[in-house]
This record gives structure tokens, sequence and C-alpha cells, in this order.
């Protein structure tokens, strides 16, 4: 596109490349000599475009943030970036993130030009998605927790746990993991003094505290591996590992992907290694799968395998 459009849309993806220009520079790469180059960019200013510049021989502009969002204009790439992007966000499991993003993306796929649009169906007709988790967090809960993690701000929510009671946390947020279609929280627990994660979705009477923590040194050095760990291995007091004499398909037939890590040894075999709040859950759990098995350990389960199976054969005669 020539002429004054032509360059005005030129000037605009230079100045949103985020660097800073000098007049010479801008005035080169559009064409324009430096008085048509000062009419552009009051144009640009009336359009909403916060152009910051500065006066003298080595004069420079640059685009700052504003009060409102400008139009935006991007590259062939970028644009196919963008929706591709929003189409992810969409799908991901936060409803109100997810209703934003369609939106957006609505608005985006209308002005897209042919050779663009047949790329952007392309990527959407070979693209699958599991269904979104039944139990979402909602987008305030999410930016809440980013700003109180960016902050340093404590935080106190209520919080649901795994055997289903309801408590009170107060903790240092650190950071938000998506882990499959779940959201967690990696935080610095106060009452427990110890690093624990938390399902969003759990949390309920989100509060952002006053005050103020300083970092801590993150668990391992990852915060997604933590993350990852204590999801597959809740924190508690109780850990086994069994041996199922099964193949691994039969036995994950029957045990849910939450209960633990199962793994295959060998074409006959698998391993099954959880947590839980008590060893009794864990030895009845792996008894009903209904294949034979060897407890690895440790001792104390193996001793209340043991005490299990006595009572058991007492109670049958």
């Amino acid at each position: 596109m020539g002429g004054p459009s032509g360059r005005m849309l030129e000037l605009l993806s230079l100045l949103q490349s985020g660097r800073t220009w000098t007049g010479r520079e801008l005035a080169e790469r559009v064409g324009a000599s430096p008085r048509t180059l000062r009419r552009d960019i009051d144009r640009l200013r009336d359009l909403g475009y916060p152009v910051e510049s500065t006066r003298g021989p080595g004069g420079s502009y640059r685009l700052v943030a504003g009060r409102a969002i400008p139009p935006l204009l991007l590259t062939d790439e970028e644009a196919v970036a963008a929706v591709v992007g929003l189409r992810l966000a969409s799908w991901a499991g936060v409803a109100d993130a997810a209703d934003a993003a369609g939106n957006a993306l609505a608005k985006l796929e209308q002005v897209l030009p042919p050779r663009l649009r047949y790329r952007v169906e392309a990527v959407s007709a070979s693209t699958e998605t599991a269904a979104r988790a039944p139990a979402s967090p909602d987008l305030r809960t999410l930016e809440r927790l980013a700003t109180a993690a960016h902050a340093r701000n404590h935080v106190r929510f209520s919080y649901v746990d795994r055997s289903g009671l309801r408590g009170e946390r107060r903790v240092e947020p650190c950071r938000q993991v998506l882990l499959g279609r779940r959201w967690y929280l990696l935080g610095w627990d106060r009452d427990r003094r110890d690093w624990r994660t938390f399902r969003l979705d759990r949390m309920a009477d989100l509060a952002v505290q006053p005050t103020t923590f300083a970092p801590r040194a993150l668990p391992s050095g990852d915060a997604v591996s933590f993350v990852q760990d204590s999801a597959r291995f809740p924190i508690s007091r109780h850990r086994g590992v069994v041996r199922f004499a099964a193949p691994v398909e039969r036995v994950s037939e029957r045990l849910t992907a939450e209960a633990g890590s199962l793994e295959a040894v060998g074409p006959d075999s698998c391993r099954f290694v959880t947590a839980a709040d008590s060893w009794e859950w864990i030895a009845i759990t792996v008894a009903m799968v209904g294949v034979p098995y060897t407890v690895e350990g440790p001792p104390q389960l193996v001793e209340f395998t043991r005490e299990l199976a006595e009572r058991i054969s007492r109670a049958a005669g």
C-alpha cells in the first residue's frame, strides 16, 4: 500500500517494535521528510497512539503505554500466532478467560484476509483438546493470586483438601502452574512452615493481605517439577509401593489416575506408587484391584497388610 496511508502503517509497525527511534531513522525508513514525519506522528497521536518524543538534534520517538488499547498492526505470522493462542486460551480451564478469549478470537477471525484464514483453519481442523475440567477457577482468582505473588503479598483463603475437609490457609504465594487441565498455586504455608500446592478450583473466600514477605528459594529450583510431584504424590505421612503380578493395562482399568503412579516393569507386572492419609486406605485399595501383588514397602505398610489379612481371615472363620 503506497501513499500516506501506507507510510502511516509502516511508521506504526516500526514504533510497535518497542524500541526508541531517532527522527532521522524513522524518516529514512518510511521515505519521508522530517516535517512530514512530524505530521504523521501527530496523526497517530490523534488516533490514540501514545507516541512519546524528545526534542533536539538527537530527538527520538517511542510508543509507550496509554490509558486505552489502540488498534494494533500485526504481521501475518503475528496474526496467525494470536489466533492460535486465543483458541488455546478459549479451551483452557479458566471460566471467564475462556469466554473473553472466545470473544477476542471472533473479532480477530472476522478481519483475517483469505490467505491467513486458510492457515488458521488448517491449524484448527487438525487440533484436538480434552474437555474443560469440570471445576474451573475463575479469571479473577487467577489474576488476584498472580498480583499477590508478584507484589509478595500474603494471601488467605478457605481450602478443601483431598479428604474433603475444609480449613483456612495462610500462604505466601509464589507461582501458578497449569498442569494438565488444572491450575495449581505453589506457595509457602505459613502455619505448616513448608511448601505446599493448592488447586485453584478448591479455593474460596480469597483475601489478599496488605502485609508482605521476603522471597524464598524455590523448592528444587523448579516450580513445575515440584507441582508435578505433589500432584502425583501429595504431601502425606504415608507413601507405599506395591508390585502387581499383572500387565499395567489390566491394573490401570481398576485404579484411577489420581490414586497414584503406575508404571510397567515387565510384560506381566507393574509397580504402583501412592500416597494417602492412612495405611488402611492403601492396603484396602490395592487389595480391591483383584490381582496378585507384593507390598515392596515401606515396613509400616507391610506390617499393616499382615494385620489386615489376619483380621479378614479371622472374620471369615
